[in-house]
């Protein structure tokens, strides 16, 4: 069955039940499929809509379990990345595309490189944005001590001071609302410079929604597939912002000298939130990489 022929693929809002869980998706564009699986956990999908990449590809963006309008587990420890891959690919089957794009933003990225192992004969390439092949002790360090250099890092901006505090609360949240007023706090900390954009940011700050995450970034073991993906022989880009606080372009670059073949887009002038800071770039790099 073709990918862009499938009765699956009109455009708009769909739901499809699997194991027992309503998950919804939203297909936009046109040409070969590629689904996006947004990051947080828990953070609503519509802040990684790309519509220049709607103009070349057939965007299917996923509501990940647990938020929006999707189902939630009833079992909160059944929130792992080996759950969110399960998901993404009853998705996959229900399009009926041989083959599809994937692109994993955040955590995201943790979830599509889960299923790119498991499934490498249905990911047509893997799109690794502002991703990590592991966490852990070291990799949640690093974060910390960016977040903590963040008002020096931007001394001209008075506001960038309340973020170390903002992001504590972002991380003692122990209600829906609660993390996503956190979470509006923190926002300028997934940019290079939020404030020099911050007419067209601030809409999007402001329709900001998140879901906690049951499990608090916890699973059974910290995400670690570094010597698994020496072996993944999925055509693979790297999307990556030499200012996001998760490391700048430290585990971007761990990835790419793991994954045989793949390639590494590096953004000078981006944080966490490429597509939104050098979309043009952002953009090229997606479609040079899809382009037969």
């Amino acid at each position: 069955m073709s990918s862009t022929t499938s009765r699956s693929l009109a455009r708009g809002r769909h739901e499809v039940s699997i194991e027992g869980t309503r998950q919804v998706f939203h297909i936009a564009g046109t040409g070969p499929v590629c689904l996006v699986h947004s990051g947080g956990p828990g953070i609503a999908w519509e802040y990684l809509r790309m519509p220049a990449l709607e103009e070349h590809l057939t965007m299917v963006y996923l509501e990940p379990i647990g938020t929006g309008s999707s189902g939630r587990l009833d079992d909160r420890s059944d929130y792992r990345i080996d759950t969110y891959a399960r998901f993404v690919h009853g998705v996959v089957e229900h399009l009926g595309a041989p083959t599809v794009f994937l692109l994993g933003h955040s955590h995201g990225g943790f979830v599509v490189q889960r299923y790119a192992l498991d499934h490498p004969d249905r990911v047509a390439g893997a799109i690794l944005y502002s991703t990590s092949p592991v966490t852990g002790e070291e990799f949640w360090a690093d974060a910390m001590a960016n977040i903590g250099r963040f008002p020096q890092r931007l001394p001209h901006r008075p506001a960038a001071r309340e973020i170390p505090d903002a992001f504590q609360r972002a991380l003692a949240a122990q209600d829906d609302e609660a993390y996503t007023t956190s979470l509006r706090e923190i926002l300028p900390a997934y940019f290079a410079d939020y404030w020099a954009h911050e007419q067209d940011l601030a809409p999007l700050r402001a329709a900001l929604n998140a879901w906690i995450d049951p499990m608090h970034g916890e699973e059974p073991a910290p995400f670690d597939v570094r010597d698994q993906l020496r072996s993944l022989d999925v055509p693979t880009l790297i999307i990556s912002g030499v200012h996001d606080f998760f490391g700048g372009t430290r585990w971007a670059r761990v990835a790419h000298e793991g994954i045989t073949g793949s390639r590494l887009t590096v953004l000078e002038n981006s944080g966490h939130m490429g597509h939104l800071e050098q979309p043009q770039e952002f953009t090229r790099a997606i479609i040079e990489f899809v382009r037969p």
